[in-house]
């Protein structure tokens, strides 16, 4: 395939344009003339972006549809191409990176490696990714990146590739370049431009070779408020008011990803901050935040997150986050933090906020203590948001109805999008949170003390007319911002 079509005879025109898709890596321009333009596509979902493309152009487009072993690899051979000719070089000074590795700063004269793994850690960065993903599959070297919680194939490199790439990764990380047999976690911090970014690399042997995840925090962007995370009405009010208190544990769940310390960060913003004093321990530390002192886990040095909080309580504190609750010691640090008289804010992994208090007394935490500290849990996951440029109406399936064991309250027409440039063709644009929220009262407290199942502090939690996460999202698919699908998909129900 790659031979039938001479890449370099694409005219200017076209190949500038198609390197201004942030999804280029779905669709590939090969020939064009005056009138027509010529588009390789990996599958009909990218039918919209070839339009686009052509009607940019002002020219009529033809398609073809070709395999996906055919397709990466004339895909890898393009971008090579045009990118090498249509980049241009930093010759000033405001893209020097002092403290950190300048994804800006890279020269086509570095090695052809070094040169693979900076251009995909640009475009991650650029295009908004939290992970990419190095891995083998089958007889490929595949490139992955998460975007808006779902992982997507964007490069399929040849599988001799793999080994140098997970080496380079590594030099980057400051890892141990010849230890395959065992897991590793290493980090890079990168500049691109003003923008700061710390990568957190993650490696491990597979049955397919070694595989690496890079997690990517981007220390610059702006920490929300809570209203533009989702939440309002009287959740908005009772988080408020949870956080206003002296003491007590506040709970965030969820899942990897879910949002849960960008919500616990964005309650600690709307905290005044002159007259308290805030401490967080994190691994790592994803925000940064004016007013509070963050510390970094550090096992070496025998800083974990029960050690620091213990640390802590010598350093008169108001309100301690805890970047997530692991294990048996930490969970009692902090109710013990909280029982005498400071705020305690973490996270916990678990799929609902009922699941929270059962998964805490399963730590060994006494029920009297969690029911004395316990103020409010709170479970959430993140939806995307539908496209504002091109959703519509549209009729909602049968087969998304069966997942549901009562349809009643159910849409029957949801906003969907369709895909168009804004959205990258996905359909979607941003995500927002949908949540459940478990304050705990005096019932609440006798349940916990009885240490109730889960589905008793949920019936408990329904009876009081709190909103579970698939009510407000299914609230939200009313509202025209999301579509039950997501939900579903988010939920897993």
């Amino acid at each position: 395939m790659s031979n039938i079509y001479d890449l370099n005879k694409v005219p200017q025109d076209v190949v500038s344009l198609f390197l201004t898709f942030p999804q280029r890596n779905e669709f590939i321009p090969v020939e064009a003339d005056e009138r027509t333009v010529k588009v390789l596509l990996q599958n009909e979902s990218s039918l919209p972006m070839a339009d686009f493309l052509a009607w940019k152009l002002g020219k009529t487009v033809l398609t073809e549809i070709v395999e996906e072993e055919e397709f990466f690899p004339l895909l890898e051979q393009a971008l090579t191409v045009w990118e090498e000719e249509n980049s241009v070089e930093s010759d000033g000074d405001d893209d020097v990176a002092e403290d950190g590795q300048d994804l800006l700063g890279w020269s086509h004269d570095d090695a052809p490696i070094v040169r693979l793994v900076n251009k995909t850690l640009h475009q991650a960065i650029s295009t908004g990714a939290s992970d990419i993903h190095f891995e083998g599959q089958g007889t490929g070297f595949v490139v992955r990146y998460r975007q808006d919680g779902v992982l997507k194939a964007v490069k399929r490199l040849d599988r001799g590739l793999q080994a140098t790439v997970i080496a380079r990764i590594k030099v980057m990380g400051e890892m141990d370049v010849a230890e395959s047999r065992k897991p590793q976690d290493g980090r890079i911090f990168l500049k691109l431009g003003q923008k700061e970014v710390d990568v957190r690399v993650s490696t491990i042997p597979t049955m397919s070779g070694e595989k690496a995840v890079l997690r990517i925090l981007d220390r610059s962007k702006n920490i929300l408020n809570l209203e533009q995370l989702g939440l309002k009405g009287r959740d908005l009010e009772l988080f408020r008011k949870v956080l206003a208190q002296p003491h007590g544990i506040v709970l965030v769940t969820g899942p990897t990803g879910s949002g849960k310390t960008t919500s616990l960060y964005a309650g600690l913003s709307e905290l005044p901050r002159e007259d308290k004093n805030i401490v967080t321990v994190e691994d790592p530390v994803e925000y940064q935040l004016s007013g509070i002192n963050q510390v970094q886990v550090n096992k070496a040095a025998g800083m974990t997150f029960a050690e620091t909080i213990r640390s802590f309580l010598r350093q008169d504190p108001d309100i301690i986050l805890v970047g997530e609750i692991r294990d048996q010691e930490t969970a009692s640090t902090a109710v013990q933090a909280s029982l005498t008289g400071h705020l305690v804010l973490s996270t916990l992994h678990t799929n609902d906020a009922a699941t929270a208090v059962t998964r805490m007394l399963d730590m060994g935490i006494e029920p009297f203590l969690l029911a004395s500290s316990l103020s409010l849990v709170l479970g959430q996951r993140l939806v995307r948001v539908s496209c504002k440029h091109c959703k519509k109406e549209v009729e909602i399936s049968d087969n998304t109805y069966k997942l549901f064991d009562d349809t009643e309250g159910l849409p029957h027409t949801q906003m969907a999008g369709v895909g168009c440039e804004h959205c990258n063709f996905t359909g979607f644009s941003g995500r927002c949170g949908i949540y459940e929220l478990i304050p705990v009262t005096e019932d609440m407290r006798g349940l916990i003390m009885e240490v109730a199942s889960s589905d008793k502090i949920k019936a408990y939690a329904k009876k009081m007319g709190r909103e579970t996460m698939v009510d407000h999202g299914i609230r939200l698919v009313n509202s025209g911002v999301t579509t039950l699908e997501e939900v579903v998909r988010v939920t897993k129900l």
